[in-house]
């Protein structure tokens, strides 16, 4: 709501400009004064002209304020300090039409190009975990966000099925357990656990006799060979982990449009290609002395770090490295690769959805066009930052400097637990600050148990507060509860800041955390549903509050936090549209948990009561804002992946 009218004011500021000092002003931008007497915009570009026209910029912000005052939106404007020009809008013009773009959305106008954001990327070799978590929730939250700002995006999730890690689960079944495809294809309960272990002692095995690393690299052969028993076992492992994670993640309400395998990138000669493209430009040398003789390594402008093997995009041996298949993965993504896959559904969603996967093998002819991006997002955590950034210069090399410039890394740091909720979970602990995990060592939090553990302790919370509620009622609820606690906790804090993960903290009804949002939303479907059973239509009294002389209601203290709250909300798409340029979606998450508080600030004021209203008036404009108060806050939730449950 604020964003259109920003642009109106920017115009009119460049009109005035042009006007009166015959100068041409570029991007405007409005900031917000902490206090309502100071108004309710900000412009600071008496400032910027001031640098151009050599004058003095009170004088500038007299001129121009005289004209924005004139301005549509506009109660009246001030000069203050020494060039600011503060704006206070026409409040209840603005209140009317923010509450009716709410109650009739407009769909935005979509954006040409198409987006891709790749996130999870789990290994297919064992059960997701906590950190896995926090990437795919970023990248889901980031999806919606771009969805939600007019991108076109599409959401992949790259299958490493020939990676060492892969590989080491194989031996595991080979060379420890003695097991055949046909007997690991009995195995039943929960397959990614039983990996999870499978892979800890795989290190123990590597450990005890490091001659036997060796069947490490055989193995690795043979899988990305392909046509044998040991690449057929691995098959068989990576996808029915694949399907464990899809199933994990579902529990977060977080879904793909593509699996793109790392397989058919070898075996449709993806990275054959990018190969022989890199060296005919010049991209790669081959070393031919010191440690990395023999290799194929990328050159950078960056030659401080000429040895790092970060660089090396063909081993010695001939094998290709990670970052040697990212780059041809990236270039599809760009449509700057001359290949394509062939795809096939894995499933269908009861929704429609369908999931696509690649494949290598005859695809089929209805499925949609993928890749062809005009910008890649990628969620990896912040310890690939330099292989991320070898990536982007392989594509610069190929591609330009564009594409390089359309390659994004959502880079992201770990996840550690609080003692108190390792304990909890089952580990022993000192009295470290915080308890970092290893899934290479089996030391890691898996996902399903801590979405587990916190249904548990929210149908605990549930239990102590509503001990009559039916049992189908309170799981539900609890697994409402969370799911947002879980969310919300993962995304308040910046990508690159260390979580330390609480249990108690993120399930808390009171502070920054998902359940506080969500009991704001129950709290207002409450006041409504009282409303109704006293004989009142919600829906037609806000509907009456809109039509009341709101320019007398936003006046006086609870006019005052009245326009305070709807200001707030109206930010919400100028918000949602930083987090896409600072590509950040805990901007959004801090949004919604401010505009939770300053709804719960104004109604936990007793004489601002709906239903105990002086009169008839009162009680529509108030219901007015708990309806625009519920129809933002749909919007936030849904960006953030939170579910509202009927009660909590």
């Amino acid at each position: 709501m604020i964003l259109p009218l920003q642009a109106r004011l920017a115009d009119a500021v460049r009109a005035a400009a042009r006007s009166a000092f015959g100068a041409e002003l570029g991007e405007l931008s409005f900031q917000y004064p902490k206090r309502l007497e100071l108004g309710d915009l900000a412009l600071t570009a008496p400032f910027d002209l001031a640098r151009t026209l050599r004058r003095n910029p009170r004088e500038i912000a007299e001129r121009l304020a005289a004209e924005l005052a004139r301005a549509p939106g506009v109660r009246r404007t001030e000069v203050a300090g020494g060039g600011y020009v503060n704006l206070f809008l026409d409040r209840a013009a603005f209140a009317r039409d923010m509450h009716a773009a709410l109650r009739s959305p407009v769909v935005p106008a979509r954006l040409p190009g198409h987006v891709i954001v790749e996130h999870t990327s789990i290994n297919p070799n064992k059960s997701a975990h906590i950190g896995h978590l926090r990437n795919a929730t970023l990248g889901d939250t980031f999806m919606r966000v771009l969805r939600h700002r007019g991108r076109e995006v599409g959401i992949q999730n790259y299958i490493d099925d020939t990676g060492v890690q892969v590989a080491d689960v194989v031996v595991g079944f080979l060379h420890m357990e003695k097991k055949s495809l046909a007997e690991v294809e009995r195995i039943g309960g929960k397959f990614d656990d039983y990996c999870w272990d499978l892979y800890a002692r795989v290190g123990d095995f590597y450990a005890q006799d490091p001659a036997r690393r060796k069947l490490q690299a055989e193995t690795l052969h043979a899988i990305e060979t392909g046509d044998n028993e040991t690449a057929r076992l691995a098959a068989h492992v990576s996808a029915r982990i694949v399907d464990c994670h899809l199933a994990t993640m579902d529990r977060l309400a977080i879904r793909y449009d593509l699996l793109a395998r790392e397989s058919d990138i070898l075996r449709l000669h993806f990275w054959e290609r990018a190969f022989e493209l890199l060296k005919q430009a010049g991209a790669l040398r081959l070393e031919t002395e010191g440690k990395n003789a023999g290799c194929w390594v990328l050159t950078m402008s960056d030659d401080s770090r000429s040895s790092d093997e970060d660089k090396i995009i063909v081993r010695s041996n001939g094998t290709v490295t990670y970052t040697g298949k990212d780059i041809a993965y990236q270039l599809w993504k760009l449509g700057k690769l001359d290949r394509d896959f062939r795809y096939r559904r894995h499933r269908i969603d009861p929704d429609g959805h369908v999931l696509w996967t690649t494949t290598s093998q005859a695809g089929e002819a209805s499925a949609p066009v993928f890749g062809h991006a005009t910008a890649a997002y990628n969620v990896i955590d912040v310890g690939q930052s330099y292989p991320q950034r070898v990536v982007k210069a392989g594509v610069a090399a190929l591609a330009g400097p564009d594409a390089a410039a359309a390659s994004h890394h959502l880079a992201y740091e770990k996840v550690v637990l609080s003692p108190a909720t390792a304990r909890a979970l089952g580990y022993a602990v000192g009295d470290e600050a915080s308890v970092k995990v290893s899934g290479r060592k089996g030391l890691g939090v898996k996902a399903n148990d801590l979405i587990d553990a916190l249904v548990a302790k929210a149908k605990t919370e549930i239990d102590a507060r509503d001990p009559e509620r039916d049992a189908p009622e309170k799981e539900v609820a609890a697994k409402a509860i969370a799911v947002g606690a879980l969310r919300y906790f993962l995304l308040k804090f910046g990508r690159t800041k260390i979580i330390t993960f609480d249990m108690e903290e993120a399930l808390a009804f009171t502070g920054e955390t998902g359940p506080y949002i969500q009991n704001s939303v129950v709290r207002a479907r409450n006041i409504f549903a009282k409303l109704e059973a006293e004989g009142h239509r919600a829906d037609a009294l806000a509907a009456r509050g809109a039509q009341l002389d709101l320019g007398a209601m936003l006046e006086g203290a609870e006019g005052d936090e009245a326009w305070s709250l709807l200001l707030l909300m109206a930010r919400s798409d100028e918000v949602a549209e930083q987090a896409v340029k600072a590509e950040e979606a805990s901007l959004v998450a801090k949004h919604a948990f401010a505009v939770a508080q300053a709804f719960h600030g104004y109604y936990q004021n007793p004489r601002y009561s709906v239903l105990h209203a002086e009169n008839e008036d009162r009680r529509a404009f108030r219901a007015l804002l708990v309806d625009a108060f519920l129809r933002q806050m749909e919007v936030l939730t849904a960006l953030l992946g939170i579910p509202i449950p009927d009660k909590m």
